[in-house]
């Protein structure tokens, strides 16, 4: 446990100060040192709630799970009223606070979604098997939450959610022939959405036919390819990018990972897919070893969330999938994500304290898993 808690340490510290350096270096050039400013203030309220998260017994939260949720579902239902949400792009996903900060309530929605995941999970382990319990029920709260995020509208953050929610319903022990059906049927209603949304469908098929939309929809992500084939092996060096310089829209939020691979090269990036690699190892090895349901399920929500929107946003940059708008963990600007992902390595810390050992052998383990007095 020690060596999977010192490695996700350290990977997530590694990750952050990339993101540091190269938040400068992708914004120095128009916003100096105004993003990352910004961004070092949110990393320290991050970093004091991810040492309070790791202080905490994390089966506190239990009594916390439903509080929470119903706050966050507050706050996503407020954002979409006029005048209370701040509208930008097209979406209305922020309340804009004083001092020009804005934050997202999705990034809380998550951490809610999975608390109270978690929470059901552990209360109605036994009754997960079947469908009422296993699907109809959490999928009602569920719906609810990624519903609010879907008309905000925000596909990205809707697919993240149902994937890491799916995988949470897994674990506790939901059934592959219960859990088909509404798969099925809510990727025919994304497929139906798309179809009557222009914007995303011209995306589409941007990705599908990316030189003939080069100039167009598809300019961003031929930006960023641009970006990652111009850098080689080791890159042009730090602060040399070019695709910042006006070329590559959104370069310091959603594409930083192609200015890593301009101006480190693919070494770099590919250090940083290991990075993650690591990060979501060491996730899952704590949610297994946790000493109860409740942390199995909450290590293995925050794990995949982590794992899986970084794997997106690198799909994304590396034409592998389509636009989707999701920051890099750790690593993009944007105060609110930062946040939540450091509480989030937080609890993982925290679960990871509370583990159970192995008892030596004809040894007995007590309720938390701790060896009985007459083995330790």
């Amino acid at each position: 446990m020690k060596l999977a808690t010192t490695t996700l340490v350290f990977c997530v510290a590694a990750l952050l100060a990339l993101g540091m350096v190269m938040l400068y270096s992708s914004s120095m050039a128009d916003k100096g040192t105004n993003y990352l400013s910004r961004q070092l203030i949110w990393c320290a309220l991050g970093l004091v709630g991810a040492v309070a998260a790791a202080s905490l017994d994390y089966r506190l939260l239990k009594k916390f799970a439903w509080p929470l949720f119903v706050l966050a579902v507050v706050m996503l239902a407020l954002v979409l009223i006029p005048h209370i949400g701040f509208k930008m792009n097209g979406a209305r996903r922020w309340f804009k606070l004083p001092l020009g900060v804005r934050f997202e309530p999705s990034e809380l929605g998550k951490m809610a979604l999975i608390l109270v995941v978690a929470w059901y999970g552990e209360h109605f382990q036994r009754q997960m098997p079947g469908w009422k319990k296993g699907i109809l029920i959490p999928g009602l709260f569920i719906g609810l939450v990624i519903g609010l995020i879907f008309v905000e509208p925000d596909r990205g953050t809707t697919i993240l959610m149902a994937c890491v929610t799916g995988a949470m319903l897994l674990i506790a022990g939901v059934r592959w022939k219960f859990l088909v059906p509404p798969l099925v049927a809510a990727v025919a209603g994304l497929a139906y959405s798309l179809v009557h949304d222009p914007m995303r469908t011209k995306r589409i098929f941007a990705w599908l036919y990316l030189e003939e939309h080069k100039n167009g929809i598809g300019y961003q992500a031929n930006q960023a390819m641009l970006a990652l084939g111009a850098g080689g092996w080791t890159g042009l060096g730090l602060g040399n990018s070019r695709q910042k310089l006006g070329f590559l829209p959104e370069h310091n939020t959603d594409f930083i990972f192609s200015i890593i691979g301009e101006e480190l090269g693919l070494v770099a990036t590919l250090l940083v897919i290991l990075g993650f690699l690591l990060v979501f190892i060491s996730g899952i090895y704590i949610a297994y070893r946790a000493s109860d349901t409740f942390g199995m399920l909450l290590g293995s929500g925050i794990t995949f969330l982590i794992g899986l929107q970084a794997f997106i946003n690198i799909g994304v940059v590396t034409s592998a999938l389509p636009n989707k708008g999701l920051p890099l963990p750790f690593i993009s600007y944007g105060g609110s994500n930062l946040l939540m992902m450091l509480i989030s390595v937080g609890l993982l810390i925290s679960i990871a304290r509370k583990a159970r050992v192995t008892a030596p052998a004809g040894g007995a383990l007590d309720h938390e898993g701790i060896p009985s007095p007459q083995y330790s």
